[in-house]
């Protein structure tokens, strides 16, 4: 019979293993940041929240979140355009905040966070591509929530969670490339087919049959591609 306590934090060893096992073709970035943020909460003692915040060519979002205290604190600041998790995120560095009711850094969000629960908090860089840099937000409800130990885990949490986050960011764009270079060999293929249609239908050159489909999308407000597959499929064009 096991004696481990289910409050205990989660061995990092193990949270890093959870997130080497997480299967790209399985996710998309925001099941994957998720599981970074549930399994953030998890890595450390106590009642906490989480989130990732990103900063995409200067504009921040939270991308996911556990609770509703994390998701307010994070808003807050980006209504201020400062706070710790944006300047984690915009810096790179590691900021922890002891105890909102005394910090003196950002007043007026800090004011914020105590009227709202969040004591204290942790926020480690996320940096994922170029272009986009993020944080791994960790909100506590009571002050002093974090020492040495935990501010170590974190800084090795959020590392090995940037790589994860940086392959799922390669992973995506490569499957969009690939999706829009096929939808492009099957817009050519439904073209030239229509422009075939066209040229048996009116004794057109292959340069007309081109022309007429391009006036008739002009004229009826329409993609070239989507009246050449009417005509493919239905043998309808518009009479012009």
């Amino acid at each position: 019979m096991s004696t481990t306590d289910p409050s205990d934090p989660l061995d990092p060893v193990e949270a890093l293993e959870r997130l080497g096992r997480l299967a790209l073709r399985e996710h998309c970035m925001k099941s994957l940041l998720q599981s970074v943020a549930e399994l953030a909460t998890e890595v450390m003692p106590g009642n906490l929240e989480a989130s990732v915040s990103l900063l995409i060519n200067d504009r921040s979002s939270t991308a996911v979140f556990t609770g509703r205290l994390a998701l307010d604190c994070d808003e807050s600041q980006y209504g201020r355009g400062y706070g710790p998790c944006l300047h984690a995120a915009g810096s790179g560095e590691l900021v922890e905040i002891a105890d909102a009711r005394i910090e003196t850094r950002w007043r007026d969000y800090m004011e914020h966070a105590v009227e709202h629960g969040a004591l204290s908090s942790l926020s480690v860089p996320l940096p994922i591509n170029e272009g986009i840099a993020g944080a791994i937000n960790v909100y506590a409800r009571k002050p002093h929530a974090f020492d040495e130990d935990s501010r170590s885990v974190g800084t090795r949490f959020a590392a090995y969670a940037a790589v994860v986050a940086a392959n799922m960011y390669a992973y995506e764009e490569a499957r969009d490339l690939i999706e829009h270079l096929e939808r492009r060999v099957e817009s050519r293929a439904v073209i030239e087919r229509a422009t075939g249609i066209l040229m048996e239908r009116y004794e057109l050159t292959a340069d007309q049959s081109l022309q007429a489909l391009t006036r008739a999308a002009r004229y009826t407000d329409t993609k070239a591609r989507d009246i050449a597959d009417t005509l493919v499929r239905t043998g309808e064009f518009p009479e012009l």
